[in-house]
């Protein structure tokens, strides 16, 4: 059942087709360990290798010259492309080995080339990603990292080690995050950008060491905050970024404004939380 041939399957009758509609559609050329657990109406390319400790959701696209390996938990309705890495053992001198896991939410589409690394024993053993986000070809995400919902990574975007990634992030192009750092929720990095320190959300920054360059203006309007919200993020900003003040002190200015905007609060307790130190 699972090495069906998809040429013969697209030879069966119609009342055959709807009987196996259900059933993993895998070329003959693929290979996959007997341990792999296929999913309902996944579809596996030629030559692409599944490996032990595998689970694919139901409705999961993979396309030809694809390896992946386990442990690995990948949920439903993902379409991963050819010459991708999944799951593969992490790139850190200290890793002996252990028993360490990737997982992959849902609806993710993950491009030509990409590289996803498991975790390590020095963090939590475990790599995750989350749901409807799109990484485009050649993005790299290193073992132990966490990447949340609705991000959008385009070519070349690299994660070190153990870099949190909140929700709706936007990497461009060849941008980089150095390990251990976090981007907040709603930013936006610039193409070419290296992060070092932690970026604030819905904040806008570019640069061979990243600055800061205002609110993700154009983003949030897309995802529908209003005028007063952004009125209030700025001010906000200019709290952080222009006032001069040193990052404390911010802080006490920004709390009066947490009762009027959420989201300053929201803003407020990622810098408050920040162990690197913020983009400045």
């Amino acid at each position: 059942m699972l090495t069906a041939n998809w040429h013969a399957q697209q030879n069966c009758s119609a009342q055959e087709e709807v009987d196996s509609v259900s059933e993993p559609m895998i070329h003959a050329l693929a290979i996959i360990h007997p341990t792999a657990r296929i999913g309902a109406n996944v579809q596996i390319g030629p030559f692409s290798i599944i490996g032990p400790n595998v689970e694919i959701g139901e409705g999961t696209w993979i396309g030809p010259h694809v390896v992946i390996q386990g442990p690995t938990k990948i949920g439903c309705d993902n379409r991963i492309f050819q010459f991708s890495s999944i799951g593969e053992e992490p790139q850190d001198k200290k890793f002996k080995g252990e028993e360490t896991f990737l997982e992959i939410g849902d609806r993710n589409i993950i491009r030509e080339s990409c590289t996803f690394n498991r975790g390590t024993a020095q963090d939590k053993s475990h790599t995750k990603i989350g749901n409807d986000n799109l990484f485009m070809a050649y993005v790299h995400i290193a073992h132990d990292c966490v990447v949340g919902n609705h991000t959008i990574f385009a070519n070349n975007a690299s994660l070190a080690g153990h870099v949190t990634v909140e929700d709706y992030v936007i990497l461009s192009g060849f941008a980089g995050v150095f390990q251990s750092c976090r981007v907040g929720i709603h930013s936006f990095i610039a193409m070419g950008s290296m992060i070092e320190k932690d970026v604030p959300p819905f904040v806008k920054v570019s640069g061979f060491h990243a600055k800061p360059y205002g609110l993700n203006t154009v983003g949030l309007r897309r995802r529908g905050f209003s005028p007063e919200t952004l009125l209030n993020l700025r001010r906000a900003y200019k709290i952080i970024y222009r006032k001069g003040f040193v990052v404390s002190k911010a802080i006490e200015h920004l709390e009066p404004m947490v009762i009027e905007c959420p989201e300053v609060k929201t803003l407020m307790d990622f810098i408050k939380a920040s162990e690197n130190g913020i983009v400045r």
